[in-house]
């Protein structure tokens, strides 16, 4: 008798976009798929959870969030990027290391709660916001305490969520050696987190907010002798466009193009850029959604795809795209596609589960591990229900699961085997916590009191 700790019967299992198995049966041990076949299972003294036809999937995985904003929602709602951010950051610009605990919490919480199972967190940065002037940070702003950084990672853990930890270098504060050194103190933490849940830590590139090179030219250094990614916020916006691509270029003549540098939204890249960027294995993180709310545009995927870039969707800021639905994500971005090509086959909705499943996973280094629901990856999976409420019977797997379903439908959430997530609700009482210090907590920074 096979020995397992779980085993999960009746689904219609989407192990991949090109691998869907109607009456299927999944078995977890050790917190990986351990088997996985069709019609009657196999025997065991294992628990025996039977989903009764539902969808059991892949849990989607964010290229590109930002899970502390996550109390911060529906703020400047008709202003774009800068604007939106001089409001959002207005709320937490003063928040210390609790603060900061408690909304990286609550967000771990919210993408479990929508089917997220993995996300790529751009932490917030220990120097406050300051508005942009002429392309670079009009001052540095304050640097909270070291602690400010390990409770984000901290937050991460405790909700159980599986991620990768962004980190800004903070420039500004000190000299370059003080920079790097800050850097991999907090890298170190993040390598001495005994947990499977962190997938890595990462650079949170800052050149965008930078009016030097040199910022290019630190990060690929740090990406070298580290051996880590590095995700840079670029060309999200139509304004100045031309140092934007300049910018792109500085990345360009550090040595950071390569597959371990990705580039988040690149709305306005240009085919030339696009081009450049993808035949030196760079990734590409699509954020549809938000760059929807925010007006910045409709990036070029079908110039990324013919191009062959790395493709991967994300969330990003819970506070712009005010829902964390990877379901709304998808249908954003497929529908935007087909709209500005008046094509409806220029995007497949086969295409999008993919780039927010493996290609995500992918894109972030880790399309080994988790992605898609195959003998030896981790047991991160969704059981959504089509029936509940009622989406009419399942013609295409892939279309009604992409097209049809929502967050409405998602019953549970699991990660490594465990389920985090029931009926819409986190299984942890601190999921009931976070929300409570969030609504405590921010009205008083807002008001100007004292973390």
């Amino acid at each position: 008798m096979p020995e397992f700790d779980l085993l999960v019967t009746r689904a219609r299992l989407i192990s991949t976009a090109d691998d869907v198995r109607e009456d299927a049966w999944l078995a977890v041990r050790d917190g990986r798929v351990a088997d996985l076949g069709v019609g009657a299972p196999p025997a065991t003294s294992a628990p025996v959870h039977d989903v009764a036809g539902a969808f059991v999937a892949p849990g989607f995985v964010s290229s590109h969030s930002h899970l502390a904003t996550s109390g911060s929602r529906g703020l400047a709602n008709d202003e774009p990027l800068y604007g939106w951010c001089e409001q959002m950051y207005g709320v937490t610009r003063d928040a210390g290391p609790e603060d900061v605990y408690w909304c990286t919490l609550h967000g771990a919480f919210d993408v479990l709660g929508a089917g997220i199972t993995t996300a790529w967190d751009f932490t917030e940065k220990r120097s406050t916001w300051e508005p942009m002037v002429e392309g670079g940070r009009a001052a540095p702003g304050r640097l909270r305490e070291p602690a400010f950084l390990r409770r984000q990672l901290e937050a991460k853990l405790d909700a159980g969520l599986r991620f990768i930890h962004a980190i800004y270098l903070d420039e500004g504060h000190g000299d370059e050696a003080e920079v790097i050194a800050r850097f991999e103190e907090a890298l170190a933490d993040v390598r001495g987190a005994l947990s499977d849940r962190v997938l890595g830590a990462a650079i949170a590139g800052g050149q965008q907010w930078s009016a030097s090179p040199r910022t290019a030219e630190i990060e690929a250094g740090l990406m070298a002798r580290h051996g880590i990614l590095n995700q840079s916020h670029l060309l999200e916006t139509p304004v100045r466009i031309d140092l934007q691509r300049e910018k792109f270029r500085w990345y360009r003549d550090a040595g950071a193009l390569g597959p371990r540098m990705l580039f988040g939204h690149f709305v306005h890249a240009g085919d030339e850029i696009i081009r450049e960027a993808a035949a030196a294995g760079a990734g590409l993180s699509w954020q549809p959604t938000a760059n929807g709310r925010l007006g910045s545009g409709i990036a070029d995927v079908r110039s990324w795809r013919a191009h062959g870039a790395r493709i991967g969707l994300g969330i990003d800021d819970q506070a712009c795209t005010d829902l964390a639905d990877p379901w709304q994500n998808m249908r954003m971005g497929l529908y935007a596609v087909r709209a500005a090509a008046q094509d409806p086959t220029a995007l497949g909705a086969a295409d999008v589960f993919r780039m927010h499943t493996i290609g995500a996973a992918d894109l972030m280094g880790v399309g080994d591990e988790i992605g898609t629901l195959e003998i030896g990856k981790r047991a991160d999976f969704v059981v959504v229900d089509p029936r509940r409420p009622d989406v009419g019977p399942v013609w295409d797997p892939i279309g009604t699961y992409v097209l049809a379903c929502g967050t409405r439908n998602l019953r549970e959430t699991w990660v490594g085997g465990e389920r985090v997530v029931a009926d819409g609700v986190a299984v942890s009482p601190l999921a009931t916590e976070a929300a409570r210090q969030i609504h405590e907590r921010l009205p008083r920074l807002r008001a100007g009191g004292k973390p």
